[in-house]
């Protein structure tokens, strides 16, 4: 599967991607290769049943915003460039990748970028807020989640 993938990418692709995320060549290579795998229809896309497939996703109680957060308002598909933005998200920071060329846009996974990527899973109404009933269901998702599993633990 990665021959695969390598080959459907082109470097010019893979150069892009670099730099908008700033995941490395077999980084890209390796994700590729995931989002393949995940594509079920073959064409090229990811749904939210796609998603829902990936077994830490479905058990992780906040796995549907996560899920939400890879999909534009409106959209039901995600190509492998809005893939990797979203994932660019997740990326460590590191301190060499600040910019200081106030020209050059943050980088996907600044803190601000991660806080306001963080925000909008709790922001379901994309209100620019985030409600009582909003922050009450994540915590109602995340103490069933606990109650879960000190159930199986014990």
């Amino acid at each position: 599967m990665g021959s695969r993938a390598s080959t459907l990418l082109r470097d010019e692709e893979i150069e892009e991607i670099k730099k908008e995320t700033g995941f490395s060549h077999s980084q890209i290579t390796r994700l590729y290769s995931r989002f393949t795998s995940l594509d079920k229809g073959e064409n090229g896309t990811l749904s939210r049943e796609d998603f829902q497939r990936i077994p830490e996703l479905a058990i992780n109680p906040l796995g549907d915003r996560i899920i939400n957060a890879f999909f534009p308002e409106g959209e039901d598909q995600v190509n492998f460039r809005g893939f990797m933005r979203t994932l660019a998200h997740f990326r460590p920071i590191e301190d060499n990748e600040k910019s200081k060329n106030a020209a050059v846009s943050e980088p996907l996974n600044s803190r601000t970028n991660k806080l306001m990527f963080a925000f909008r899973l709790y922001d379901l109404d994309r209100d620019d807020k985030i409600s009582r009933d909003e922050l009450l269901q994540v915590l109602e998702k995340v103490d069933v989640e606990q109650k879960m599993s000190i159930r199986f633990l014990h």
